[in-house]
């Protein structure tokens, strides 16, 4: 069978630097993987330019016009394709959809809205969530049906990491390097008051709200604006921990660094969000710690450092998680369980 691999990102791009070595494979969502199951993919091209409407008209115009016979749409996202989920709801579209769903699905206060979405929500054979929790809270809706949702294993590229690796010697840093729903005030707080060195990557636009907050010789602060996750990945893989401090929010914000760091093994201090697939305290590769919790992250900074052998041990336990759930390779036969499904 044959799937057309749907992505808001450059897939054409994201290709060639995994073949060069450059960039994980997990942003493909096991896409790559999916060969091993008997299963084709036709590849969805198309650059981003962040102009909604026309982004949303021109992927839809692909996704109809394909000449290439595929029998499944597999869809990292919603976003771009709603006429084509719409089609699909009122069975003017014949492929069954097989989406990502990034956020728990709520009801709309609106009734016309709610609507709406009901009708939309038809038009999606089947919604893969990243953890059971997002899958439970969704479930509360009347416009989820339990029988067309599965969580996934969304887990790194380890033969990617593998190759980073460093010789063992990592060195004092620790890191920041996410940037979606940052709670960034708590973090540089934390580390005013600790003096630990602290790596941060942060966005060029956003240069004067760092600068704001004051940050000491102990912080160095790394400006771009065009995300470099190879480059990031080489210096995160020579760090003493990965720091991922965020806002409160109601989804896995902060899960692509979690995954990075288990595959590095790396030990990880990450904001509390019950929505995770995983929990790194139980597993005992990092701590969790409250949001704007800034004496939790002190306490725990100061923790890290002053025990070099258990933050070594929490991350040997963290690449033995990824080793056994949370890897391409997992994410790519659990996917490819969920598209046989709609096999004819």
């Amino acid at each position: 069978m044959t799937i057309y691999f749907y992505h808001t990102q450059d897939t054409e791009r994201i290709v060639r630097e995994w073949q060069e070595g450059k960039f994980p494979s997990h942003f493909l969502y096991g896409a790559l993987q999916l060969g091993k199951y008997d299963i084709d993919v036709v590849w969805h091209h198309q650059q981003h330019t962040y102009k909604r409407i026309r982004d949303m008209v021109v992927a839809t115009w692909k996704v109809l016009t394909c000449r290439k016979h595929y029998d499944i749409l597999y869809a990292t996202h919603s976003l771009g394709i709603e006429p084509v989920i719409l089609l699909r709801a009122l069975r003017l579209y014949r492929h069954p959809i097989v989406v990502w769903h990034h956020q728990p699905i709520v009801k709309a206060k609106n009734p016309l809205r709610e609507a709406l979405a009901r009708l939309f929500y038809r038009g999606m054979d089947h919604l893969i969530f990243f953890s059971e929790q997002l899958m439970q809270v969704s479930m509360l809706s009347e416009k989820a049906d339990p029988s067309r949702m599965s969580m996934v294993h969304w887990g790194a590229d380890l033969e990617y990491y593998d190759a980073l690796k460093s010789d063992g010697n990592h060195s004092s840093q620790f890191i920041s390097t996410g940037k979606e729903l940052r709670d960034f005030e708590t973090l540089i707080k934390a580390f005013h008051e600790t003096g630990l060195p602290l790596t941060l990557y942060a966005e060029k636009k956003r240069q004067a709200y760092f600068e704001s907050l004051l940050p000491k010789a102990n912080i160095k602060l790394h400006y771009g604006n065009r995300p470099i996750p190879h480059e990031i990945a080489l210096k995160v893989a020579k760090s003493r921990c990965v720091c991922i401090c965020c806002q409160k929010s109601n989804y896995t914000v902060g899960l692509t660094t979690v995954v990075e760091a288990l595959a590095l093994g790396l030990p990880i201090l990450c904001t509390r969000n019950p929505q995770m697939p995983m929990d790194i305290e139980a597993e005992g590769c990092g701590f969790w710690i409250e949001v704007e919790d800034v004496e939790g992250w002190v306490e725990k900074l100061r923790y890290i450092a002053s025990h070099p052998e258990e933050a070594e041990a929490m991350g040997r336990r963290g690449r033995a998680l990824a080793e056994r759930y949370y890897n391409v390779e997992q994410c790519g036969k659990e996917v490819a369980n969920i598209i046989k499904r709609y096999e004819t």
